[in-house]
Formats: structure tokens, sequence, C-alpha cells
């Protein structure tokens, strides 16, 4: 049987263990977010929903949910329970979706809300089902496919023939297909040219496959900066004169970190003022951090997540040896750097000389940030180890670091493809 997690209420800032899972469109763009509560491998969702029900109403009622996802669309597993006695919540929030199960599809009084709810203009979206041969149940799932605007198909257990019949039944509704489990970019494109809304899988956080390894000029030029930066006798009249030739370069990371969001208290006109004010490792890593997100020939979603594993590689870093933290913001940028050059990590790595700490965790994955990038890896997903009273103190640990390290990636990004401005 598996495990279930144990009740659980949000911490002390009143942060919501949650974390925010993208579905790309098929132009990788952002189509809307998966709103998941980490819970133990194995364990059900229906119970992790329960669990925090009361919290998710409160971080919904008080704003932090559509903080964490912008204005963007988000769907949440919603329990029969919730969808019945809280259903305002879908009413009230123009933006966020129920995501439900196809095991309710029998239930008619939760049928009759779905159908009320959908008549006043909620979306609805059913988590992927095997079909039932029961006349029964199939009943119930086709009762679904009726109300919903969008079902999910798993495509990771299934082959493509089941996969794509799966895919004609649902269209059959008139419904939307939303295909989960694309895990390589190969996937993808067998799924691209189909009729599908919405994809998601871990194929976002892997490079495609190419035949012979090459990188563009621009990337050229991104890894040539970080290269000249890694110098540990740069200081910051060093900081500025590399980068003083990239005038967007500079203009954005002034603009970024004079931003209300950090609330210096005078204005920094120059990259290095900003670096004796910051010092130097802190400027470097920001520089970094505004080389990679201007890459904007990559899914803006992937450059949020190498941001979000920088912040939180740092801050988990900070309470196991502070003296690794910035280094550790390096390693958790850099973790996705194959995936932003679409080579492989030793291929990158060949241009970039590194810290051995680095460069282990990156190619090998040993070193202390090895463990570090494997528990954001695992919470990206969605998972904890465990359910234990220490592993729940952890997971509201990651709760706090994951929230405002979403909330700090989402503005920097914002400098950096040039939609901020200073007083954001």
């Amino acid at each position: 049987m598996a495990a279930n997690p144990q009740p659980t209420a949000v911490n002390d800032d009143g942060i919501l263990p949650i974390v925010r899972v993208p579905i790309l469109d098929r132009k990788q763009a952002l189509f809307a977010y998966e709103l998941l509560f980490p819970r133990p491998a194995g364990s059900d969702i229906e119970a992790a929903s329960l669990t925090h029900t009361q919290a998710t109403l409160s971080a919904i009622a008080d704003g932090s949910l559509k903080r964490l996802v912008r204005d963007n669309r988000a769907f949440l597993h919603m329990s029969r329970d919730l969808l019945m006695q809280h259903a305002d919540i879908l009413r009230h929030n123009a933006r966020l979706s129920a995501s439900i199960s196809a095991e309710v599809g029998n239930d008619e009084q939760l049928l009759l809300r779905l159908r009320e709810l959908k008549g006043q203009g909620c979306l609805f979206m059913l988590e992927d089902f095997t079909l039932p041969a029961d006349p029964l149940h199939r009943a119930g799932v086709d009762a679904l496919l009726r109300i919903v605007q969008f079902a999910k198909v798993a495509v990771d257990h299934r082959h493509p023939v089941a996969a794509r019949a799966h895919m004609d039944y649902v269209h059959a509704f008139g419904v939307k297909v939303i295909v989960t489990g694309v895990d390589t970019h190969e996937t993808f494109v067998d799924y691209a040219d189909q009729d599908v809304d919405g994809f998601q899988g871990k194929y976002l956080l892997r490079p495609e496959r190419v035949d012979m390894p090459r990188l563009t000029p621009s990337k050229l030029g991104v890894l040539r900066l970080m290269g000249a930066l890694q110098d540990p006798d740069n200081g910051p009249v060093e900081l500025g004169k590399i980068i003083r030739d990239d005038a967007i370069l500079s203009y954005k990371l002034l603009g970024c970190v004079n931003s209300a969001y950090f609330a210096l208290p005078r204005q920094l006109k120059s990259v290095e003022q900003a670096a004796v004010f910051f010092g130097v490792n802190r400027m470097r890593n920001w520089i970094f951090t505004m080389a990679v997100s201007g890459m904007d020939e990559r899914p803006p979603e992937l450059l949020r997540l190498a941001l979000i594993r920088a912040h939180m590689c740092e801050q988990l870093a900070r309470s196991v040896k502070p003296e690794l933290q910035e280094m550790a913001f390096t390693a958790g940028l850099f973790s996705l750097l194959d995936t932003l050059m679409n080579v492989s990590m030793a291929y990158v790595l060949e241009h970039l000389p590194l810290a051995l700490e680095i460069r282990e965790a990156l190619l090998e994955g040993v070193g202390p940030f090895a463990p570090i990038l494997d528990q954001i890896r695992h919470w990206e997903q969605g998972e904890i180890d465990g359910d234990s009273a220490s592993h729940e103190q952890q997971m509201l640990k990651m709760a706090t670091i994951y929230h405002d390290a979403a909330s700090w990636a989402d503005h920097v990004y914002a400098f950096a493809d040039g939609s901020a401005s200073a007083e954001d």
C-alpha cells in the first residue's frame, strides 16, 4: 500500500509546499502550470491534496498562489471534498483550473457540481486514465469527458499506437489533449505534429540529440564571457572591463540590481560600484545569470528553471557549507548548461574553466554539490524522501526556499527579456 503523507500546515511564513510544473505548447511557450504537492514517491496524490486542502485555500485567499504562477493559468488537483465544499475558489479565481481524477466519474452529485461550474466558465482537466472495460465505469469516464475541456494522455507507459488511439477517444468528445510523460525530444517530435495542445515531461531538461556538437556564435560568446569571469584575480574594475563592451548586458544588470525588489539604499551607477557593494563573487554570479537569461533561443521556462536551481542551490548550501554558497549558485545555474547550449555537459565544460567541486557535481554527480542538486531535482518532480517528522520539516524548509527562488527567478528573467522596469 502506498504511504500517505501526514497532515501538514503551511510553514511559519504562510508558504504552501507546492511546486509549479510547466506545461508547454508546441512552440515551447508556457501553456499553463500544473501545481503539485511534494509527497513521498509512490504516495497517493488524493491523500496529498486532502492533507493540504486548508493550506491551499489560505494560499489562494491571500494571493500567494497567484504570485507563484504570475498571470498564467494553473491546474491544481482538487479532491471531491474541495470541489463540493469550496467551489467558490474556482469561480473567483479566473486563472485557476481544477485537475480531477477519473475515479469520480460515477459520483452523480459531483458531476452535477462540475456541470454547474463549467456553465460559469470554470475549466477542468481530466488526469490520465485507463479506459475501463466495465460499462458502468466507462460511462463514468465518458461523463467526465463531456464536462472537461482538457485531458492528460500519458505516453511514457503506452505504445505509440495505443497512445494515439487514446487521444482519438478523447478528441471524439471535443476535449483537448495534454500529452504527459514526454521524457525525450524524440517523443516530443513524434507528437508535435499531432492534435495536441500541451506537452509535459523531462524532455525540457535534457539536450536534444545532435550528430555533431556545435555551439552557435552567440553561445560561444556567452561561454567566453563566463570563462573570462572565472579568473580568481578579477576585482570590481576587471569585472567592469569584461562586460563594458556589452551595453545591453550592462543595462539589464544595473536595471535589475537597482530595482525596487532589492530596495538598495542608493542607486548603483556602474558594474564596478555593484561589485563593490555586493562583492565580486556575488556580482560574477549576477553576470552569469543575466548572460544565461539572455539566450532567447531557448524556452523561457528552461531559463527560469536554471535560475530557480541556482538560487535554491545557494540557499541549501548556506546551511551545510556557508563558505561554498556562492560556488553552489554557479553549480545550480550551470546544472542545465548542457540543455541551454544543447550539447553534452562534457563538451560544454571543455570551453569553461570551473572549480573542481562544480565539475565533479556536473559531470560525475559527486562532491559537496551533488546531493544538493539531487534534492532540487526531486523537488522539481514533486517528490520528497519519506514521510517522517524530520522530512516534514525539511519539506517546509524547501517550500520557503523554492517560493523565494521562483519569485527571484521570475523577477530576474523579466529584466533579462526586457519586460520589467526599475519599479518592479
